[in-house]
């Protein structure tokens, strides 16, 4: 060891020896001397060479490295020991060079042999160099250049090599004599050997045990296993070395080599481990470079350590893999792509079952590749296969077409053959499983799917489909039966049309008449077919009630079916307006000289017509029989957005249109082309001068080919011309090359020419047609909504007709007819109404005649037809018109021969005109089939508008519930009509269906006070200006508009003038006659409500104290005896009775009746439900006045239409005898009056009369101490909410809030009273361990406040409420209304604070619950507040009361929690303007009911009071 005496760290030199020498003695690889150096003193992978050689040139012999000596120097290693002490340590591996020629030693200056020379203790070499590699031989300067220090050294220690390996060709014990003789020459020196057994990766066993044998033969000798290539125990070895040089360094532990090399192995996996982690979280994309990754991961201790231990080439190796590895994920995922898109794929192109059936897979590629859409879906590529060229880079998600050819491709396209098929035979089970439900009959409407199943369990389709096909299939027809049932019960309800034509114009139909109209139609099997769905049946109910209260084209049941609807529709394509203030017509068919000619086709076939007309011109001029016409030609294609602007007709003016077509696509495209361009000349010109533009439909021929599709192309064009009303020019016959023939374009020609000349003769003034608004005639058609006929039908003789023209602007649904009625033209105003929009027509109209139209196919439709004409005066002229499709249908049909036997029957009775209609046969659709009607009209007209003016005079001028359908008459300059009919204001509102009555009922008022009074319906009047408690006593729910003036009534000049003279004198008489004495009903002659005879009325007469009529006094509520205002009118009729009370010989002399009373058949229908209702008692009736009656019974008046008429609900139901004038009724009151009865109670006055709960506690029918009680009994300070509502909130905000019609729909009442009797027996029950259906947890929630004593709403603070929601201000009400919550009992407000933020909670999932806080409000202020429905005022605010609700619920936060006032759209609960009495403020019916009306919610019928 060197002798340092400076502080710098001590050095130390090694000599590395062994076996060496030539291959013979060594054998053919050495003992691991070089590379146990290598790895020592360069242990990083990356500098650690496993291949040394020996044999070297003589060039490289004596380079700098070797420098002719037969050792190397390694180098210089700094080593810290675990003590903490530094040393370098100096390497220097003894070996023999061998000439790479010779094969011998190379000779050096050092001539001793191995053993002798290794052994040696101090070397020398001048500027040697540092060994590297054996690269490094002949290039020293590529790589790091040392120096040997000093160029001399001084060697410490031996580190004796041993290969304990297999093979090399040599004996190992030939070694150990090796190493035995080299130990000896060692040991002379002294100094400390350590010997190291090298290669132990591949050691022998026997070799190991040898080797320690050696060793333990001498002394002081350590053995360390190695491995340079494991990089196991090497500093190990020259540690334990370094040890024996310096003493005061702790001894290393000797481990043998399996355990070094297990922990090593440890180290390296780690280390691994942690290096692939880094490897894949930073490489993501296989397109990277190993040189980017590199740099991105230098300096981070995962790569630097790998690095280390195991070098850059594995980890390049390992980055390698990992790109391939994520290049083959990435191929897999989008091939999983591409599989899972296929079968879709598959599904678009190869859909039909028949056609792939039977393919090969070969043979469907091919059928794909030529399918149009095959680029769409697939890619072919150039090179393949697909996933070893650039298509996987790329962003194409196409599926490469090679990858059908893999196996996976095949058996996809199996799997989707046999998915077809499986679907196909799932389909037909699902069909076969539909038509078993179908044979099931007793399968009834909202049946569960649970009761029917265990009766199909057998069928083969149910066992084949699974549960979820068998309910879809069910649900399906479940839909289908129920939507049936509900067609055949609304049917049904037509068919009982007389049932609803008697009920008051009240928004809640009396109990006792909702009791007879369950009772009629309870004996139907069509109302009985809707047992399960009660309320669905009970919603159809009210909204059929509610469409005869309120009978509008809006309402109607049959929405776009509506007759009034169709009409309009028909009338604006077909009929032309006419302009009166433009004479000048912009054309004269017998003076044109040039024709506009717009040419319709598709696809350039409008185009080749026009060249073809151009070829037979000469300069635009075309020559036709004789005369030359300019003609301007405008080819347009059938797709082009000009046709469908009215400005192209403004601009260009067509004469007529050529529409050309060859196919029936194109002939498709024509018709819908002719329908939109009539649709949208009729909507541009609706006021205004309009020409119908002539349409002609040409067949152009096919010049290619023989067309087989030419007979069925001529056949369509005739019916699509028959059908659109215009002309047809078929190809002539013989051949000819061209497609349009001068033959085919003469005669669109002159049909043009002709079309334009049948418009002028239509269009021209006539000299001896009157103005425009003096209609001759005034008739109305009427038909069913729904009927089984089109309204075409019907419309066909008047618009088939050349003398029909279109009414007056705004009158959509009226036509006019210029005929020769009698010895003169008549111009004859036809308006086509459904029968619903014609109840008000008949009632406050100026009617000629009716035309009354019924399907024979249609028990509803002679229904109504029977119901309407029942109410008609009998002094109008009716034709009735029955339609089916031909005669023989009332020979092989026995329904339609009923129907039709009874609509003549019915004619024959009233003495009206019957005619059929047949949709198959063209006969009967000629105007003159109506000329007989025409006359007989004409002929009555001078009786009829007496009739009309006498009724007029006597009736409220403000009632009526249908559309102003006629125009104002325009004599209103006469003194005699401004007297009478003051003009209107405002024609076009629908006057409300009610007539509230004045407290003061008086005669006739002066002229100066007459705009103040209306006539009521006998020809009284009374104010028109009441207190507010009119309006309230009334009880109405008039539609939501604006009341109407007082109409003007047309064509009163026309009247008989001594008829008006005579009038107007019995008025002025009448004025000033003193207010009589009252007098009683019975004291009344029925006969002496007939009005004498024309030629009566001149004569004059006095005044007589029984010409009296009853009006409703609002006042007492009782009635009163008013003289009737026309007095001089008044006379005795004494003529025999004659069959149904009609003395035909004094029709004209007597006050009309009505047609009810003419016909046995009506008017057994009318008052056959009444007769099946009333079990009143027949017994014998006494007193002069009931005999009188009886005999009167056959000619009382006219009985008011009592869906227009007033009344007064809450006195008299149904049976208020101020509107009844029916004998029938009549005669119904007196037998209840002779009837004994109980004496009741006198009436007590309205403030002491109790509140009545709207659900009384009896809906239990079960003993209960918790519902039913008093809150205050419920709850406690620490629980203020009632249990049972807890439960029932949390249960439905957990599951239910997701449920549509949460607290709408009804749940199963047996599910809701198993509930509270579950929750009676035992408080802590679980709704969700008994799997609650949540809508009986809602109903049984309502229930509980329903069962409550007295409503949570106190009844004492109603009225503050409804004054509150009075308030228009939307922030004021706000407040007011939380003023009055806190009046709430601690009690109530606690429970109304926690249901109404519950209701709150709901409102905000009404995207799914569809309960908006608005529906909410509906359903729940009855269930809070329990009014009381027989109250005459509880309608009145039943708006205001929902709409306080709604904002309570809306505003939850501002009323009870502190909160903002919350945003909302919509003004909740602001009152409308001009409501002052907040009657205005309410709906119609059918919006106003909640559904379906509780039985507790029917108005009962209060008893009449006693008549004065």
């Amino acid at each position: 060891m060197a002798k340092n005496k400076d502080v710098r760290p001590p050095t130390f030199a090694v000599s590395v020896v062994g076996l060496s020498g030539t291959e013979k003695e060594k054998g053919n690889c050495g003992v691991g001397k070089s590379c146990l150096c290598n790895r020592y003193v360069r242990p990083d992978a990356d500098g650690y060479y496993s291949e040394h050689t020996s044999v070297l040139s003589t060039i490289d012999f004596g380079g700098r490295v070797v420098n002719n000596d037969h050792f190397l120097y390694w180098g210089e290693v700094s080593q810290r020991g675990d003590d903490g002490l530094d040393c370098k340590i100096q390497v220097i591996e003894q070996t023999e060079f061998i000439d790479d020629q010779t094969f011998l030693p190379h000779r050096s200056t050092n001539l001793q042999p191995y053993t002798k020379r290794a052994a040696a203790t101090k070397l020398q070499s001048a500027e040697k160099l540092m060994y590297i590699c054996t690269d490094q031989l002949g290039l020293e300067q590529d790589f790091d250049q040392k120096q040997m220090p000093d160029g001399k050294l001084n060697i410490d220690g031996f580190v004796l090599c041993i290969d304990v390996s297999k093979g090399c060709n040599r004996k190992f014990d030939d070694q150990i004599k090796f190493v035995n003789s080299l130990y000896s020459q060692i040991v002379k020196s002294k100094k400390p050997i350590v010997v190291a057994a090298t290669k132990c990766d591949e050691c022998v066993d026997q070799y190991i045990r040898d080797l320690q044998a050696f060793v333990a033969s001498k002394k002081n000798l350590l053995l360390i296993e190695t491995s340079a290539r494991s990089n196991v125990n090497v500093d190990l070895c020259f540690n334990a070395l370094i040890q024996q040089l310096d003493k005061t360094r702790g001894k290393p532990k000797t481990v043998s080599y399996l355990e070094a090399y297990k922990i090593q192995r440890q180290l390296v996996a780690s280390v691994t481990d942690r290096f692939e982690k880094l490897m894949v979280h930073t490489v993501r994309d296989y397109h990277i470079t190993w040189k980017t990754v590199m740099n991105n991961m230098k300096g981070q201790a995962d790569y630097d350590d790998f690095i280390t231990l195991e070098g850059s080439r594995k980890a390049r190796n390992m980055f390698t893999k990992h790109i391939a590895q994520l290049k083959q994920e990435h191929i897999k995922r989008r091939r999983e792509e591409y599989l899972t898109t296929l079968p879709k794929t598959l599904n678009n192109l190869l859909s039909n079952l028949e056609e792939v059936e039977h393919l090969t897979w070969p043979e469907a590629q091919s059928v794909i590749r030529n399918r149009p859409d095959f680029q769409y879906w697939f890619v072919v590529l150039e090179h393949t296969p697909w996933d070893e060229t650039d298509h996987i880079n790329n962003s194409d998600r196409r599926i490469p077409f090679d990858l059908l050819d893999t196996h996976d491709g095949e058996r996809i396209y199996h799997n989707h053959v046999q998915h077809l098929l499986s679907e196909k035979r799932r389909v037909e089970m699902k069909e076969r499983f539909k038509k078993t439900l179908e044979r099931v009959h007793f399968i009834s409407p909202g049946q569960p799917w649970e009761e029917v199943m265990c009766f199909v369990m057998e069928d083969e389709a149910y066992k084949y489909i699974t549960e979820s096909d068998r309910r879809d299939v069910y649900c399906r027809h479940q839909q289908e039966i129920v939507e049936r049932a509900k067609e055949d019960f609304q049917e049904m309800l037509f068919e009982h049309a007389e049932l609803f034509y008697d009920l008051d114009l009240n928004a809640t139909p009396s109990c006792d008449k909702m009791s007879e109209i369950h009772s009629v139609l309870n004996e139907e099997p069509r109302y009985r077919a809707l047992q399960k769905l009660a309320p669905d049946r009970e919603s159809l109910l009210l909204k059929h009630i509610g469409f005869v209260y309120h009978p509008t084209k809006e309402t109607c049941l049959s929405g776009q079916n509506c007759v009034d609807l169709k009409v309009e529709q028909v009338l604006a394509n077909r009929l032309v307006q006419l302009d009166h203030g433009r004479s000048n017509l912009y054309y004269n068919s017998a003076n044109i000289d040039k024709i506009n000619l717009c040419l319709l086709g598709k696809e350039g076939l409008s185009q080749e017509l026009a060249n073809e007309i151009r070829a037979q011109s000469t300069d635009d001029e075309y020559t036709l029989d004789g005369k030359i016409y300019e003609l301007e030609l405008l080819p347009v294609d059938v797709n082009s957005t000009m046709l469908f602007s009215h400005a192209w007709v403004n601009t260009f003016k067509p004469h007529g249109c050529f529409c050309v077509f060859n196919s029936i696509e194109s002939l498709n495209c024509i018709g819908d082309c002719i329908g939109r361009i009539r649709a949208e000349i009729g909507q541009s010109r609706r006021d205004r001068f309009a020409q119908p533009l002539p349409f002609i439909l040409i067949l152009a021929n096919q010049r290619d080919s023989v067309c087989k599709n030419i007979p069925i192309l001529r056949h369509q064009g005739q019916q699509l011309a028959n059908k659109l009303q215009c002309t047809f020019v078929d190809i002539p016959s013989g051949a000819f090359p061209r497609k349009f023939t001068e033959f085919q374009i003469k005669q669109g020609l002159r049909a043009v020419l002709e079309g334009l000349k049948h418009n002028f003769d239509v269009l021209a003034p006539l000299p001896c047609i009157k103005d425009m608004s003096e209609m001759d005639l005034r008739i109305v058609m009427c038909a069913m909504c729904w009927d089984p006929f089109s309204v075409d039908l019907i419309l066909s003789p008047f618009l088939d007709s050349h003398c029909c023209s279109a009414g007056q602007p705004g009158q959509s649904n009226t036509l006019i007819l210029d005929k020769i009625i009698g010895d003169s033209r008549r111009r004859i105003q036809v308006t086509i109404l459904s029968y619903h929009s014609a109840i008000g027509v008949r009632k406050d109209e100026l009617v000629h005649g009716y035309i009354l139209v019924y399907s024979a196919k249609r028990k509803a439709s002679m229904a109504t037809l029977r119901a309407f004409l029942a109410e008609v005066q009998d002094v109008i002229p009716v034709q009735m018109v029955a339609i089916t499709d031909s005669q023989a249908d009332f020979f092989e049909n026995d329904a339609i021969k009923e129907l039709m036997t009874e609509g003549e029957h019915i004619a024959t009775e009233i003495a009206a005109k019957f005619t059929a209609l047949y949709s198959l046969s063209q006969y009967h659709r000629q105007t003159e089939v109506f000329t007989p009607f025409f006359n007989e009209v004409l002929e009555k007209k001078p009786s009829i508008e007496s009739s009309f003016l006498f009724d007029s005079s006597s009736r409220d001028c403000t009632t009526g519930a249908s559309e102003d359908v006629f125009p104002t008459s325009p004599h209103s300059h006469s003194p005699a009509y401004n007297t009478y009919y003051p003009e209107s204001d405002d024609d076009n509102e629908a006057p409300p269906p009610y007539s509230p009555i004045g407290d003061d009922v008086q005669l006739l008022p002066t002229p100066s006070e007459r705009p103040k009074y209306r006539i009521d319906l006998e020809g009284n009047e009374y104010p028109v200006h009441g207190t507010p408690g009119d309006h309230e006593r009334n009880h109405k729910v008039p539609p939501p508009v604006r009341p109407k003036p007082v109409l003007s009534k047309p064509n009163v000049k026309k009247l008989d003038p001594n008829l008006l003279k005579t009038i107007e004198a019995g008025m002025r008489s009448n004025r000033r006659m003193p207010r009589g004495p009252m007098a009683h009903t019975e004291d009344v002659e029925a006969s002496e409500n007939y009005a004498d005879p024309v030629d009566t009325l001149l004569r004059s007469r006095g005044f007589h104290n029984d010409d009296i009529y009853a009006v409703p006094d609002d006042t007492h509520g009782r009635l009163v005896k008013i003289r009737n205002s026309f007095g001089g009118l008044h006379g005795l009729h004494g003529g025999g009775e004659e069959e149904n009370g009609f003395d035909r010989k004094s029709q004209a002399g007597r006050r009309p009746s009505k047609y009810k009373h003419r016909s046995k058949i009506l008017f057994s229908k009318t008052k056959a439900y009444q007769r099946r209702f009333h079990s009143d008692s027949d017994g014998e009736e006494s007193g002069p006045a009931t005999q009188k009656k009886k005999k009167g019974r056959a000619h009382r008046g006219s009985e008011e239409d009592p869906l227009l008429s007033p009344a007064d609900p809450w006195k008299s139901g149904i049976d208020n005898p101020a509107i009844t004038s029916d004998p029938e009724q009549e005669d119904k009151k007196i037998k209840k009056k002779k009837t004994p009865k109980t004496p009741k109670e006198p009436k007590k006055p309205k403030s002491s009369k109790p509140p009545k709960p709207l659900y009384p506690p009896t809906r239990r029918t079960w003993e209960s101490n918790y519902f039913g009680v008093p809150l205050q009994n419920l709850v406690t300070s620490e629980r203020p909410i009632p249990l049972f509502i807890e439960k029932c909130v949390d249960y439905i905000e957990r599951t239910g809030l997701t449920t549509e019609g949460l607290y709408r729909v009804s749940g199963n009442k047996t599910d809701q009273d198993n509930i509270q009797k579950q929750f009676d027996q035992d408080h802590n029950i679980d709704f969700v361990a008994m799997d609650v259906a949540v809508n009986a947890a809602a109903g049984a929630l309502k229930a509980f406040f329903a069962d409550l004593p007295n409503p949570l709403i106190p009844y004492n603070l109603h009225p503050e409420l409804v004054e509150a929601a009075k308030i228009v201000d939307h922030i004021e009400r706000l407040q007011v209304l939380r003023e009055i919550v806190k009046k709430f009992p601690p009690v109530n407000y606690q429970v109304f604070k926690y249901i109404i933020t519950h209701l709150n909670r709901v409102s905000q999932h009404s995207k799914t619950t569809l309960m908006t806080a608005d529906n909410l409000s509906i359903c729940f202020w009855p269930t809070l507040m329990r009014p009381d429905f027989e109250n005459k005022d509880t309608l009145s605010t039943t708006k205001l009361n929902q709409a306080v609700i709604e904002s309570f619920i809306l505003q939850s936060d501002y009323f009870f929690h502190g909160g903002e006032v919350a945003e909302s759209s919509s003004s909740e609960g602001t009152p409308p303007p001009h409501c002052h009495n907040m009657v205005e403020a309410l709906l119609p019916l059918q919006l106003q009911l909640p559904p379906p009306l509780q039985p507790q919610q029917i108005q009962h019928t209060l008893p009449p009071d006693p008549l004065i």
